[in-house]
């Protein structure tokens, strides 16, 4: 099985693209939020996810092995398979996908295509109990697959920001992303500084 892949960026389509690694070109598939961020001749480090099927073998790329844990977690819900769990991570990253299920937020769930309510609510039922706060010694929140029963996920501080913004009567995947934005490039920031800059990002939509 092929888990990463980092070569050089042959081409690029609405389709996927082509990596060339030593000489050899791999197809991958990804969502097209990723392939955008691609460009011909470029470096390329990816993690895969490799699909494996009686009549083919697909290659799936992503940014990094914290949205290929969530495509596998999403997939291990009852009527999610690899079409809406992509669909899903094409809408809201990996934070955000986390964000939606602690928060019960459907609404955010539903914006994928081909995803409706039902599915939905299924994923944030199935799937609440495994996404927990947890910090990391460098106090950078990642994600991986529950394992011996621990849960993991978003930080706390920023789930409560977006719940504090929600309550102020800001669109929840508006919040959700303003603060994920501002969280990422300041892992130590408490919870009223994501409010304060979420506020002022908010502002200006």
């Amino acid at each position: 099985m092929i888990g990463h892949l980092k070569g050089t960026v042959l081409s690029v389509s609405a389709e996927g693209a082509v990596i060339d690694v030593a000489g050899v070109g791999y197809e991958i598939a990804a969502t097209a939020r990723l392939l955008d961020r691609m460009r011909v001749g470029e470096a390329a480090s990816l993690a895969i996810e490799t699909m494996v099927r009686e009549d083919f073998i697909r290659l799936i790329a992503f940014e990094d092995a914290d949205e290929r844990a969530c495509f596998r977690l999403l997939q291990s819900v009852q009527g999610v398979g690899a079409k809406a769990a992509l669909a899903i991570l094409q809408v809201l990253p990996t934070d955000a996908v986390l964000d939606a299920i602690a928060m019960g937020d459907e609404a955010a769930i539903t914006r994928a295509q081909g995803v409706g309510k039902k599915i939905a609510t299924r994923i944030i039922t199935e799937l609440k109990s495994k996404v927990d706060p947890l910090q990391t010694a460098r106090g950078v929140v990642k994600f991986s697959p529950a394992q011996n029963g621990k849960s993991i996920g978003p930080s706390k501080e920023r789930t409560d920001a977006v719940s504090a913004l929600t309550n102020l009567g800001y669109d929840a995947g508006a919040a959700r992303l303003a603060v994920t934005r501002y969280a990422n490039d300041n892992p130590q920031a408490k919870v009223e500084d994501l409010i304060r800059q979420g506020l002022k990002e908010l502002a200006t939509l």
